[in-house]
């Protein structure tokens, strides 16, 4: 299987303030890596990277280049969205097809029309003229129409409802995801990705705080709503965290035995959110560090 990322000792600081501190990634072809992380973690100075966006320290390779040096011939083959609110707002929509066309070699503007025939996106309305939703309608007829190896998206739903989030990733899957392509994406709203995952990473303070795949996080880790009579016993296996949800205590574990846990209550798999919570909540500011986002 190709890599399509691969970074060793990744790191990028603006004076005394580092970002990203020495960061090893590597993320094959036909995987969808969700990086995670408070703001100020590091992610979008690791993407602007990876996106040959800004110098950095370390190795870094992308798709077989250095982004940094050979960014003219990498962006033929990786498409990125950011914001919803990126496109210039006085162009019309069939400016916006007419200006991509012109400068990504990849675009196929008739899979894109093809797609914008089933919205009511009008080609003459302005980007200002349309709501947040029909932007983002916009952007996946755009992303749908390049035919790219590495899609990168940093808050790709930012400010948008949850019908339109939901339509969002399920287009993303089903009208343009296969196993030739590669998705690396950022996100706040995690509970919203987990199903669309094959890869899970935390970062923080500019370092990678867990690596994973989702298979192993769904075989690793284990959340219980302990019976109270059972609370001393489970706090004997060493939780990495505690809360109390409704008056009952909800224990989460790494690497315990499901079958032991099932004498102490209800098992499942925690939720991403709440593995970032248990993972993050021991993670202590560095004063060295600064806040990049």
């Amino acid at each position: 299987m190709a890599t399509v990322i691969e970074a060793h000792g990744l790191r990028k600081a603006y004076g005394t303030t580092v970002a990203v501190d020495g960061i090893d990634l590597r993320v094959d072809e036909g995987r969808i890596l969700g990086l995670i992380g408070p703001n100020g973690a590091g992610k979008t100075t690791a993407l602007n990277a990876i996106l040959g966006l800004t110098p950095h320290h370390g190795e870094l390779r992308v798709l077989g280049r250095d982004p940094w040096k050979e960014r003219d011939q990498l962006m033929r083959d990786v498409c990125f969205v950011a914001d919803v609110a990126v496109l210039p707002r006085w162009m019309r929509v069939s400016q916006v097809l007419d200006f991509v066309r012109g400068v990504h070699p990849r675009f196929d503007r008739a899979k894109a029309e093809s797609f914008l025939a089933k919205t009511a996106i009008k080609r003459a309305s302005r980007v200002r003229e349309l709501s947040k939703g029909m932007v983002m309608q916009l952007h996946l007829a755009l992303l749908m129409a390049i035919d790219a190896r590495l899609l990168v998206l940093d808050e790709p739903t930012l400010g948008l409802d949850i019908l339109y989030r939901k339509q969002f990733y399920d287009s993303l899957l089903n009208d343009y995801f296969d196993r030739s392509r590669t998705i690396v994406v950022t996100t706040h709203l995690v509970e919203e990705v987990q199903h669309v995952l094959t890869d899970l990473m935390f970062i923080n303070h500019g370092r990678v705080v867990l690596n994973c795949t989702m298979e192993e996080f769904e075989s690793r880790y284990s959340e219980v709503t302990v019976n109270p009579d059972q609370l001393a016993a489970a706090r004997l296996l060493k939780p990495i965290h505690e809360r109390q949800v409704f008056g009952r205590s909800n224990l989460l574990f790494d690497g315990v035995d499901r079958g032991k846990l099932s004498a102490l209550g209800e098992v499942r798999t925690p939720s991403i959110a709440d593995l970032f919570v248990a993972v993050m909540g021991d993670e202590k500011p560095e004063t060295a560090q600064g806040a990049v986002r």
